[in-house]
């Protein structure tokens, strides 16, 4: 009989169209927490951004718990776009962790409530290497934004947690508060893609902005021969050259691209019949190559190869000398080419 009384008090499980009836009502919960959000943008943003363009050291972001992830992420935003930044423990920081905290930092710190006992154990500490305070929080009458320079509100938000008590709205706000604050430096600082491409060299993103210059086979790699050498010296070359890449560019007297020879032309000669190999390379060289500069995107080049059929393109800069050869092996290599 106990464990039919213990079974009868387990709520039963709601319908299915009621759960999903209710997670919806989580997401309008969090959505309009970030629908409020603008309107409490003000002047103390405004001195966030200058202080963190203004600053000489890190961004070093801070919080307790959930907040403390939401920390974690932001710190990591700063630091792709061109901020330096890393995350501290407030609980780790007061048993030696601060040490990572040096002059000229500036400390975001992230609390809903801002009475989080790890964290405002942290600020005297944090005030006495002199290092700024920025506070994300819900408002300005709390123990944290007390004891900030700059306050970034959030606002009393409703937690979409059924008992009130997750975190859940509140942080989905700490989060695009900060990505804004990052966003807004990014944009005043004016980080180009070419930088955001340089600390991201390993992802989908980096490589969608590499150029052909980081990619392209320059000097002992990128054979190269006059037009009047013979067809037997440029086979030569090609073949000395390190890693092989299966082309020459053709240049004239004064070192400008007239042309380009290929394995593919000299197999297609064999089939004809037509080697000599005592003829000079500007007899049987494509003429007219395609070509791309050093500062092409590399996966414009990448199409052009895929679309032209070919392996490889010469690179010439502004006069038309060949300073590189892109090779299709190489845009395999680099993830351009699937």
């Amino acid at each position: 009989m106990a464990t039919r009384r213990r079974l009868s008090s387990v709520p039963k499980t709601p319908p299915k169209q009621d759960i999903v009836d209710y997670a919806r009502e989580v997401i309008r919960a969090e959505a309009e927490a970030l629908a409020q959000l603008p309107a409490r943008l003000n002047g103390a943003f405004a001195r966030a951004v200058e202080m963190v363009l203004a600053c000489p050291g890190r961004v070093v972001v801070t919080g307790m718990g959930k907040p403390g992830f939401i920390a974690q992420k932001i710190s990591a935003t700063f630091a792709s776009t061109g901020t330096p930044s890393l995350y501290l423990h407030p609980a780790e920081a007061l048993h030696g962790d601060l040490g990572r905290l040096v002059p000229g930092d500036l400390v975001l710190a992230l609390s809903n409530s801002g009475e989080t006992d790890e964290l405002l154990r942290l600020l005297p500490a944090i005030r006495r290497l002199g290092a700024p305070i920025v506070a994300m929080t819900s408002g300005t009458r709390n123990s944290l934004a007390d004891r900030a320079d700059v306050v970034l509100e959030i606002g009393p938000v409703p937690e979409a947690c059924p008992l009130g008590l997750a975190p859940t709205a509140s942080t989905v706000a700490l989060l695009a508060i900060g990505d804004a604050l990052a966003m807004a430096v990014q944009h005043r600082r004016g980080f180009s893609p070419e930088q955001f491409a340089s600390l991201h060299p390993g992802g989908a993103l980096g490589r969608q902005l590499l150029r052909v210059r980081d990619v392209m086979r320059t000097g002992s790699r990128n054979p190269t021969v006059r037009w009047d050498v013979s067809l037997r010296e440029t086979a030569a070359v090609m073949t000395r050259t390190e890693g092989r890449p299966g082309a020459a560019s053709v240049v004239d007297a004064q070192g400008k691209l007239i042309g380009i020879f290929t394995d593919g032309d000299l197999r297609r000669l064999v089939q004809r019949g037509e080697v000599d190999f005592a003829r000079p390379v500007s007899a049987v060289m494509g003429k007219s190559p395609r070509t791309v500069g050093p500062d092409d995107l590399a996966t414009s080049a990448a199409e052009m190869l895929r679309h032209s059929q070919v392996d490889q393109l010469p690179v010439v800069d502004d006069v038309g000398r060949p300073v590189g050869l892109l090779d299709v092996q190489d845009l395999l290599a680099a993830r351009l080419l699937g």
